[in-house]
C-alpha cells in the first residue's frame, strides 16, 4: 500500500527552540532539517533536559555526562547551531510534571521562538518498537509548557525573574513522529545530517551493533522522500499552537 504524501512544512518563520531529553535525540532524524534552516539564516536553539548520563553502560554517569554534553555541542556545531543549553534533569528518570513543564516555559520564554521542535512521544515509534519513557515524558511536557509559556498566571515566578508570557508559538514539530504528516527535503543537507550524528563517536562506540549512521539515517530518509517528492525527507508530525 502506497503511503500518504507528506505536506511540506512551513518556512516562513525566524527563530526555533529545540527540546529533547537526551543528546543525540536530534540527530535521529532532525539535524539534517536543522541544517537546511540555519543555512536559510534561522536561529536555532538546543535545550537537552538530561545530559545522557545514564547512557554508557562500560562508563559512570560523572564521565559520561560531560562526553554527551561535549559530544552534543559538536554535532550542533555541524548543523550551524551554537547554542546548546542542558536542564540538568536525572537520564532515564525524567518525569512529566509541573517542574519539567515551568523549565520548559521558562526555556521558551528566554527564547521567544516562532516553532518548537521536539521528538516522536507517542508509545511507540510505530509497530511494537517501544518509544523511551523520557522521550515521553518530555514530549508531553513541551506540549504543556509551550501553552504555559503564554499564560502570565500560570509558573508566575517566571515573572519575578523578568520573563514575560510568550504566546507566539506557531507550533510544536515532533521529528521522527509514527503519525507524521509533514515533511523536509533534506536532499541537500542529508550528509550534514550524517556528519552530526558521526560527532556522537563515544557514545555510538559504546552501543555493540550500532549501524553506521549513514545507513541508518539513509534508511529513514529515503523512505521518506517519495511521499514529499524528493531524494531525502525528514518527517514531523505538527501540533498548531497558533493558525499560521
Amino acid at each position: 500500500m502506497t503511503e500518504p504524501t507528506l505536506e511540506p512544512l512551513p518556512e516562513d518563520w525566524e527563530r526555533a527552540l529545540v527540546i529533547a531529553a537526551h543528546p543525540d535525540d536530534v540527530e535521529y532524524g532532525a539535524a539534517a532539517a536543522i541544517a537546511r534552516w540555519t543555512a536559510q539564516g534561522k536561529q536555532v536553539v538546543y535545550c537537552m533536559v538530561t545530559s545522557g548520563e545514564a547512557g554508557i553502560d562500560t562508563m559512570p554517569p560523572e564521565q559520561t555526562g560531560p562526553l554527551r554534553e561535549k559530544e552534543e555541542r559538536d554535532a550542533a556545531a555541524v548543523v550551524g547551531v551554537d547554542e546548546v543549553e542542558f536542564l540538568g534533569y536525572a537520564d532515564g528518570v525524567v518525569e512529566y510534571g509541573l517542574p519539567l513543564r515551568r523549565d520548559v516555559a521558562r526555556a521558551i520564554r528566554r527564547h521567544r521562538p516562532d516553532v518548537v521542535i521536539t521528538g516522536n512521544f507517542h508509545e511507540t515509534f510505530g509497530g511494537v518498537l517501544l518509544n523511551q519513557a523520557d522521550h515521553i515524558a518530555v514530549g508531553r511536557a513541551v506540549l504543556d509548557g509551550a501553552r504555559d509559556a503564554g499564560n502570565r498566571w500560570v509558573f508566575t515566578e517566571l515573572l519575578d525573574e523578568g520573563l514575560e508570557p510568550w504566546n507566539k508559538v506557531r507550533a510544536i514539530w515532533a521529528a521522527g513522529s509514527p503519525e507524521a504528516a509533514h515533511g523536509v527535503d533534506i536532499t541537500a543537507t542529508f550528509e550534514l545530517g550524517v556528519r552530526s550524528l558521526e560527532a556522537h563517536a563515544g557514545y555510538l562506540g559504546a552501543l555493540p551493533g550500532h549501524p553506521e549512521p549513514a545507513e541508518f539515517l539513509g534508511m529513514f530518509a529515503r523512505q521518506a522522500g517519495p511521499r514529499l517528492g524528493v531524494e531525502y525527507a525528514s518527517v514531523f508530525e505538527v501540533y498548531p499552537l497558533m493558525l499560521y
